[in-house]
């Protein structure tokens, strides 16, 4: 009992620390990305309402923007850490197993941006658990989740082949009618030509897991399946796989439609790894010792990229070739324009504009500002991360 306080201390020391580095990654590094800014002022969306929600409450702010899926975040890695109360032997295994989903890149990205990808973690892992504590399906959920995202298709279809194992009729019934309805209301996307992108989800995954962490997800899949002990995570995460493979034949897929029923088998791939190391030898432990230093190595470097991600800029060429640049910048340059009393222009590309919006910069025509240089401007703003430029606008006043 003493250590499993134990443990448990150090779990909610670890999520204090996680959850205070995103309020400061949130409040003095992020801006809003131009998606972001259409989710919150035009598209109709349940993005649009949480957001919108949060701002009222709370005044608008980049805090106040992203704090539900912060929130969000942290009641998933609650949940996962109820889920897996009685699923270790051992309580350092079940630590290490909410150790390594705290800080996989793919949650820690979902809880920063506005995208339903920790929605979805949050509800997926809510429906687990009621399923885990009470053995039975939380069937009132599941017509919500039908409005939520159109991903849940994934999940229902899930759940559909997981009735032929436990041979439950009323789940059978249900999960059927909810996929059936789910492609009805979306629609199965498809893109233009067919054409392969096999490699490039791979790689993807490869992104939001860690590459060696992804090849054994890969193998702990399998593994499970030999050894036919398939529970309703495993059933979650293999039918997310295989429907991402299946699409990437023909086109290009939107990783954040797959990636939150993936991370769900997490525990399970910490248990297959843990039990194949204890079972050999301290000698015959090099590739386990291996998996598990270069696994840890890439997270920590993932998880320093995620917190600590401009000093990429000095090494590019580019500013717009940075992985996050979509959500830099704004925030600083209208700041530059308010410290120079300028609250309005009127802008060449409406993107920027919207974005600008939500700093309080309307769109007026008392000036103009382009990215672009052009004649007889009459101000120039740059802003410059280390001393290097890497963005700038031209302004010129028209009233």
């Amino acid at each position: 009992m003493l250590l499993k306080s134990k443990y448990t201390l150090y779990f909610y020391i670890l999520l204090f620390f996680i959850v205070c580095l995103l309020f400061i990654q949130t409040q003095f590094y992020l801006s809003i990305s131009y998606k972001e800014a259409l989710n919150f002022y035009e598209n109709s969306s349940i993005l649009s309402f949480i957001t919108q929600a949060s701002v009222y409450l709370f005044g608008q702010s980049d805090l106040a923007l992203r704090l539900p899926f912060i929130c969000m975040y942290i009641f998933s890695v609650v949940l996962m850490y109820k889920i897996t109360e009685n699923y270790f032997k051992y309580e350092m295994d079940r630590f290490i197993s909410i150790c390594l989903f705290m800080v996989l890149p793919g949650v820690l990205s979902a809880s920063l941006l506005v995208n339903t990808a920790i929605i979805c973690i949050f509800l997926t892992l809510l429906y687990i658990y009621y399923y885990e504590k009470y053995g039975k399906h939380l069937y009132y959920l599941l017509p919500f989740l039908l409005f939520v995202d159109n991903s849940f298709a994934i999940l229902f279809l899930a759940l559909f082949l997981f009735s032929f194992k436990t041979k439950d009729r009323k789940l059978l019934y249900f999960s059927t009618i909810l996929f059936v309805l789910s492609i009805f209301i979306y629609g199965i996307f498809t893109d233009g030509r067919p054409k392969g992108f096999l490699i490039d989800t791979f790689g993807i995954y490869a992104a939001i897991l860690s590459p060696v962490l992804f090849l054994y997800f890969l193998y702990s899949l399998y593994r499970v399946l030999i050894k036919k002990e398939m529970d309703l995570s495993w059933y979650i995460a293999s039918t997310a796989l295989l429907l991402s493979i299946l699409a990437s034949f023909r086109q290009r897929i939107y990783i954040e439609d797959f990636a939150p029923y993936v991370v769900v088998v997490i525990p399970a791939i910490v248990k297959i790894f843990l039990h194949s190391y204890r079972v050999r030898l301290k000698e015959f432990r090099t590739t386990y010792n291996i998996i598990a230093i270069t696994t840890i190595l890439f997270l920590s470097i993932n998880i320093l990229f995620t917190f600590v991600n401009k000093p990429i800029y000095l090494l590019l060429e580019r500013s717009d070739k940075h992985f996050v640049h979509q959500y830099h910048f704004v925030k600083e340059l209208s700041k530059e324009l308010k410290n120079r009393n300028i609250n309005g222009v009127f802008c060449d590309d409406k993107s920027l504009a919207l974005r600008l919006k939500f700093y309080g910069i309307k769109e007026t025509e008392d000036y103009f500002l382009s990215e672009f240089e052009f004649y007889g401007y009459d101000e120039k703003i740059s802003i410059n991360y280390y001393d290097k430029e890497l963005f700038r606008v031209y302004i010129k006043k028209l009233i």
